[in-house]
């Protein structure tokens, strides 16, 4: 699963202060019981609060073992169906068995039967388990098979969800009418955590693993995508076509899938595993593009684990109104339509992470899985590294670096906002809850400590030995320490112990002293135990520099929550840097001078040195020079910084941002010059926009040089705006609507109502912005038709988000319209009475209608005017 849109569907921004680790401004905007006891003691009425057994969520107990699951689905596009048949064999994990239980919510049972025999058997159904009586006793190694007959109704189901997860239904149809001509028809599946019984019966825990078979039934226009390989295609009397997919290899039920529609499908190939690319018909010829380092990531990730790719096919599919960013669905991963991009939109904006995390959970959470949900760091923490892996690889150390900062960003800010919690972290209230920023960003950043204490070798051998080891089982956090012990021969209990097995992070405070040749570090640990861990163990490498730019390293050991290292020098240091690998996972505070930041840009040769020393310098006049020095720095992402904290209140630096905005080779650099000469008024400037949008190909950097253009000539910003309205790249629109939401001219109100319609979910979210503060300006009189579009939008739209969106908008809207009242005309406030009273009714009837917990959960913090 992939966590790139949970920050947009929480709408929360995080922000992180006070570390000298922490860049703020280069950054780039993805039950098992406990044994009873006897106890003899007085009696009393209220056991204390520590005398209460803790939750415990263990994984879950395994009575079957399920072997092989075939499936024969049809579906009802008009009702929204599944028409299934499913064959399970099992057989018993020890003990002998008489009865066997499978997860099936929601279902329609018509028939359960002996798969050999055909007689019927007799079950019992509740609408969440068929527990079914079986012919006999099945002894260990006997093998049961059972049919069940079945008619699955996902969208008729309560609807749950999470903010990573936004759908619990399990599988979708999207447009099932086909009454939206700017959407096609499909079904898809998304079953992380446990959704996937919501469409077949199974053994829905991530402990379980079955081999597959698929036999889907649909129209002969749809193209169907399922795990393993498409073994046969047999068109029928009636005009539709049976596809049989065929998994040969054992994988969770959690990552079964399935996608029906009319897709584009793009072959590829590496080494003799054949690769497809399924996108939308007018994709078609940027689908390579969109996906286009599959190949070399499959040979990287293979060279790098020593496990060659262990799958017989990858297959890549992207659909419309996902319900989360991607999902790594056993050779058949699924995306969200924002990835869907052309060739000119993937400009400096590639696919490549998201596309990197899927695949490596391939070999993390695939091939071996976590065993319960309070291991899933085994399988996302993995994914979210190899994002980090494959930058260093593909872009080198840099950029992989940058990637690191932001990470730590991540968790640092969501830990301050939401609080700390074990990694591998057994008391959580809702599995759901496990997909956040710790089993993501902490667990990838927790990967990278001990692949810097191990050493790069030790750590892709150790690697090697716990996939080998662990091929097609369930793990959790030990097995990989078993693994690293069994390489390195050192007990790394220490490490995972205090990153595994306990919370936070730590907190330092590092005091900085120099007296007669001995330079000191003290180390305070100022973290509060109540929500971290007390002390922290940190191997540290501290590099001591010379005036002359030569340096010394000191290797120390931090574990107590005091502590002060002593070393000897010839003479005070230029400056002395403490975790000079840029490692620990943590906050610092340390103080320096203006003087020891500048020598530590200059000097120390790490883009995260760099970033820290100049956002460290940032506000102090003396710096001035080195944020023009950094408009040539060798990372984009400092460039961009560099931008922003100049003045360019002389021909030289105009003339630089012109340079810049022209020629850098980062789109993300030539944007950020083109928005700071927007802050320049100078409408010779508009001729130089105009140039920049002749030959300019990057849509963002385009879409500032309009920007551009607009602040220093509005009259012509505005002709180029229009003559752009059918644009859909997302930086275009909304860019477009920035500009006419100041215009306060109800023409453009069908541009907005247009784009918030056309655009995929997230996208939408500036348009709506722009809307809100358009409407804002109007005339009250004029807000009529702009009522009926949004309160439309927030009963029917088919994705959470716009509804979420347009409810808000119009909660917004009935704030503002109130605050005008006072100040209105008497003709006026019954225009406004009645538009509140509109807005009241048609909020309640939303609230009314919606079935999203999430949503209504939001909902609540409205209040009538």
């Amino acid at each position: 699963m992939n966590k790139y849109l949970v920050v947009l569907v929480t709408l929360i921004i995080a922000s992180c202060t006070g570390s000298k680790k922490i860049v703020e401004a280069p950054v780039e905007y993805e039950e098992r019981l406990l044994d009873t006891m006897m106890v003899v003691a007085p009696k009393v009425t209220a056991p204390e609060p520590d005398l209460v057994l803790g939750t415990y969520r263990a994984s879950a107990k395994r009575t079957v073992d399920l072997l092989h699951t075939k499936l024969d689905l049809k579906f009802n596009w008009e009702k929204q169906h599944v028409l299934g048949v499913a064959t399970l064999k099992f057989q018993p994990m020890f003990y002998p068995i008489e009865t066997a239980s499978f997860d099936a919510v929601g279902f329609d049972i018509h028939k359960v039967s002996n798969a050999k025999t055909g007689l019927p058997l007799k079950y019992e159904y509740d609408g969440f388990d068929i527990k079914i009586v079986l012919d006999k006793t099945y002894k260990q190694g006997e093998a049961a098979e059972v049919v069940i007959d079945y008619t699955a109704k996902p969208e008729e189901l309560p609807e749950g969800g999470s903010a990573a997860i936004t759908s619990d239904k399990g599988l979708f149809f999207i447009n099932p009418l086909g009454e939206d001509p700017d959407k096609p028809m499909q079904i898809w599946t998304q079953g992380e955590t446990e959704n996937n019984s919501r469409w077949f019966p199974t053994i829905d825990k991530p402990n379980e693993r079955t081999t597959q078979e698929m036999y889907l039934t649909v129209q002969d226009k749809f193209k169907t995508l399922s795990n393993g390989l498409l073994e046969k295609s047999t068109k029928n009397a009636d005009g539709t076509r049976t596809d049989y997919w065929n998994m040969k290899q054992p994988h969770a039920p959690y990552l079964f899938m399935i996608a029906v529609g009319e897709f584009a499908k793009v072959d590829d190939k590496w080494e003799d595993i054949p690769l497809a690319y399924y996108v939308e018909d007018k994709y078609e010829q940027d689908a390579k593009q969109i996906f286009n380092n599959t190949p070399e990531m499959l040979e990287f990730f293979s060279e790098f684990t020593g496990v060659k790719y262990p799958w017989d096919k990858y297959s890549q599919i992207i659909v419309r109104d996902y319900v989360s960013g991607a999902m790594e669905n056993t050779t058949g991963v699924i995306f969200g339509d924002f990835v869907q991009k052309t060739s000119r939109e993937l400009i400096d904006d590639n696919n490549d992470y998201i596309v990197a995390h899927e695949m490596f959970h391939h070999w993390f959470g695939d091939y071996v899985t976590c065993e319960s949900w309070s291991n899933l760091t085994m399988n996302e923490g993995f994914a979210n590294y190899s994002e980090y892996l494959w930058e260093e690889h593909k872009n080198g150390k840099e950029a992989a670096d940058n990637h690191r900062s932001n990470e730590l960003r991540g968790y640092l800010g969501s830990a301050q906002n939401q609080g700390t919690h074990d990694l591998i972290n057994f008391e959580y209230d809702d599995k759901e809850d496990m997909f956040d920023a710790h089993s993501y960003n902490k667990g990838g950043l927790v990967l990278h400590m001990l692949r810097n204490y191990v050493g790069d070798e030790a750590f892709k051998a150790s690697l090697n030995k716990y996939l080998i080891d662990n091929a097609y089982t369930a793990v959790e956090a030990h097995d990989l320490r078993l693994a690293f012990e069994a390489v390195t021969g050192e007990d790394l209990n220490w490490f995972f112990n205090q990153w595994y097995f306990d919370k936070g992070h730590p907190e330092l405070e590092i005091i900085h002293g120099y007296t007669d040749g001995k330079y000191t570090l003290t180390v305070n640990q100022t973290q509060d135990p109540e929500s971290n861990r007390a002390i922290f163990e940190l191997p540290v490498k501290v590099d001591i520099y010379n005036a002359n730019g030569s340096k010394t390293t000191e290797n120390i050991w931090v574990n107590e929550r005091q502590q002060t290292f002593e070393f000897m020098v010839d003479a005070k240091p230029s400056f002395v840097n403490f975790d000079a690998d840029n490692i620990i996972l943590g906050r610092r505070q340390e103080n320096f001078s203006v003087e020891e930041n500048i020598f530590q840009y200059k000097n120390v040769n790490t883009y995260q040195d760099r970033a820290d020393a100049i956002n460290a310098l940032k506000g102090y006049p003396e710096a001035k020079p080195i944020f023009i020095e950094a408009l040539d720095d060798p990372y984009y992402t400092i460039r961009r910084f560099a931008i922003g904290q100049i003045n360019p209140n002389n021909d030289q630096l105009i003339n630089k941002l012109k340079d810049l905005a022209q020629n850098d080779p980062k789109s993300q650099v030539r944007s950020s010059a083109l928005d700071k000469l927007a802050e320049i008024s100078d409408p010779a400037l508009a001729d130089f926009a105009e140039m920049v949008l002749k030959k300019e190909q990057a849509y963002p950097t385009y879409a500032a040089g309009l920007n551009l253009l607009y602040t220093q000539n509005p009259e012509k910003g505005l002709l180029v705006a229009e003559k752009m309205m059918e644009e859909e790249n997302y930086d275009i629109v909304a860019t477009l609507s920035d500009i006419f939401s100041v215009t306060g001219d109800k023409k453009y109100l069908p541009f907005f109502e247009n784009k918030i319609e056309g655009l995929a979910g997230f996208n939408s979210y500036p348009v709506f912005g722009s809307y809100s503060a358009f409407l804002q300006d109007l005339p009250v009189s004029d807000l009529s038709k702009s009522l009926s579009f949004l309160i439309e939008t927030g009963k029917n739209n088919s994705t959470n988000f716009k509804r979420f969106m347009a409810t808000n908008t119009l909660n917004s809207l009935r704030q503002m319209v109130a605050a005008k009242k006072s100040d209105a005309p008497e003709e006026s406030k019954k225009i406004i009475d009645e538009i509140i009273n509109k807005i009241n009714t048609a909020i309640d009837e939303i609230i009314g209608m919606e079935k999203n917990p999430q949503l209504l959960e939001r909902y609540k913090s409205f209040s009538k005017v």
